[in-house]
């Protein structure tokens, strides 16, 4: 069990703890450190990037006034969380619904592209077909090196998009990328905490698209 590579995150489950009340105690501090490790990253990054994510959403918000969509396309965990945020913004739990689909939805298209042209483009040939000028394309990833992401990213911002990447660790190919117009970036080097940290920023970025978008209605 020494070699399991898990141990590291859990190294008292196979310390042959005998007292069960230690071994809570041990479980109890590993969740409360894991907490608070989360928070302390979710801070750092809501203030790393409180700019960005300002610059983003008055963008986004002029887009979807001009009647523009927004699709939003990851791989694996970043796959559920690109999914979550395109809901948000269409099934909002208050507010203006807003144009916005999730180009991992439709797992007949997925895996039609797959076989017939390649995972590289399942998510670029969605966009040739959907996207027009005036749209917004956000990739969600934790490495921002993902080769469908980046031809999908490439193919937006050809067609006009206003382009969104997230990526974590150092950003990777996302990262001072010209077809990336504006990339949010969580510095760690833990996947969980990574998508954590993302979920936030895509929840923060909805509420300030929102903002934008009701305070325009209210002058209008």
């Amino acid at each position: 069990m020494s070699d399991e590579p898990t141990n590291f995150l859990y190294p008292f489950i196979d310390a042959q703890e005998e007292n069960p009340e230690s071994l809570l105690a041990d479980l109890a501090a590993s969740a409360q450190a894991k907490a608070a490790e989360s928070l302390a990253l979710r801070r750092a990054t809501l203030e790393a990037n409180a700019d960005l994510l300002a610059a983003a959403a008055t963008e986004m918000a002029r887009r979807f006034a001009a009647g523009g969509r927004l699709f939003t396309f990851g791989n694996g965990g970043s796959c559920t969380d690109s999914t979550t945020l395109a809901r948000l913004f269409a099934r909002p739990p208050i507010g203006t619904p807003l144009p916005a689909w999730s180009l991992t939805a439709d797992q007949a298209i997925l895996t039609a592209l797959g076989n017939d042209v390649g995972f590289d483009l399942v998510f670029a040939r969605q966009l040739i077909a959907r996207a027009r000028d005036g749209d917004i394309a956000i990739a969600m990833s934790t490495s921002g090196n993902s080769p469908n992401l980046l031809a999908a990213l490439a193919e937006a911002r050809q067609r006009g998009l206003y382009t969104i990447g997230f990526a974590g660790y150092d950003g990777g190919a996302f990262a001072d990328n010209p077809n990336v117009d504006t990339c949010f970036i969580v510095r760690s080097q833990s996947v969980h905490r990574i998508q954590e940290s993302q979920a936030l920023l895509g929840y923060q970025l909805w509420v300030a698209v929102h903002e934008r978008g009701s305070r325009d209605r209210g002058a209008a």
